[in-house]
């Protein structure tokens, strides 16, 4: 369930901007996902293999150029099925949390 979710959010944070995997990580230690480098890059691997990412490289001046993802209009495509996946399911854990 985890790595469901866990897409789930890299596909949300670049829907609304490019990142390389560090900010990415930043962005979910920001919000208490605690994932490490060994985990994302996988993920994003899978990712793009599945053409849900695309990705650019960019000089960086503090070192290596850096590996900025994107989001494809097919990821955008899936984002959207998994929020509506996403809404359905916390609907369905409300309604059986607060069943009598």
């Amino acid at each position: 369930m985890r790595k469901g979710v866990l897409e789930y959010c890299i596909l949300s944070i670049l829907s609304r901007k490019e990142a390389y995997a560090s900010s990415i990580i930043d962005e979910l230690k920001a919000a208490n996902m605690i994932v490490v480098e060994g985990t994302l890059y996988p993920l994003l691997i899978r990712q793009k293999n599945q053409g849900l990412l695309s990705y650019r490289w960019e000089e960086s001046t503090q070192g290596p150029p850096r590996k900025y993802y994107v989001i494809t209009d097919k990821g955008r495509e899936v984002l959207s099925e998994m929020d509506a996946a996403w809404q359905e399911m916390v609907s369905t854990i409300q309604t059986l949390r607060n069943h009598d």
